[in-house]
């Protein structure tokens, strides 16, 4: 590990892991969040310091502490949105906005943090019959696009399809289709205050997402691109840069 690593936090609800779900069980028996830590550090390497935490710790293990010592914080959420606390939420909010990266995974576009950093309702089409998607990369310029296969080939995943009530994205990476012809902007870019937002939808519990090296690669890209660049800043939250939106 080298002195100016990244110091990478992977977020998990933990809920499915830990109450009974046999299918996330037999996929992520550790966790969601130890699975994409594991690939993060495999593919990162000595550049970065990666912990994990879970909805289930004090604080949801989202002290103010370990924010202020969090470059780039990646959040997995389905199940558990309305029990992570607001204080929490604000916590983070302003960490963005101050300048941490933030990677918000799959049906975490439901969460409280992604909801307030987007100001809108996140929604979108869904069907989750275990579908092939492929995900093409259509900005090959892209950092986050770095070394990524076009298209990913995913052998299962949930289907998300559009309409996906975001704000127009600053930059859309990647783009999911799936069997049945849905499309799905799956791969979007923001910037909050000072900090940098990608949303990445590929990874569910149902299904091994997170094992696939190539979904291990644009995480591990999307850390690089998000870290910031400088010294965190303070600002309040009702802070307007632009492109910013709030609901």
């Amino acid at each position: 590990m080298t002195a100016s690593a990244l110091r990478v936090l992977v977020w998990n609800e933990n809920i499915h892991e830990t109450t009974g779900d046999e299918r996330a069980i037999a996929n992520y028996p550790d966790g969601i969040h130890t699975v994409i830590a594991d690939g993060l550090r495999s593919h990162l390497g000595p550049d970065a310091e990666v912990s994990t935490a879970t909805l289930q710790q004090p604080e949801h293990g989202l002290t103010q502490q370990v924010i202020d010592h969090t470059d780039v914080l990646l959040w997995w959420g389905h199940v558990g949105h309305d029990k992570v606390e607001d204080e929490v939420v604000e916590r983070v909010h302003q960490a963005v906005l101050g300048g941490m990266g933030i990677l918000v995974l799959h049906s975490g576009h439901y969460s409280k943090i992604f909801k307030r950093l987007m100001g809108t309702s996140c929604s979108l089409k869904w069907r989750s019959d275990g579908e092939r998607e492929l995900v093409w990369t259509i900005a090959p310029r892209h950092p986050i696009a770095e070394g990524v296969p076009h298209p990913i080939h995913i052998p299962k995943q949930e289907m998300y399809g559009e309409y996906f009530d975001i704000p127009e994205p600053e930059e859309t990476v990647f783009l999911s289709t799936f069997e049945a012809g849905e499309v799905f902007r799956s791969g979007v870019t923001y910037t909050r205050g000072f900090g940098r937002v990608f949303y990445f939808s590929p990874g569910d519990q149902d299904f091994p997402v997170y094992h696939h090296s190539d979904v291990q690669r644009v995480l591990a890209n999307g850390v690089r691109w998000a870290a910031p660049g400088g010294a965190r800043r303070t600002l309040t939250a009702d802070y307007h840069a632009p492109g910013w939106y709030q609901s």
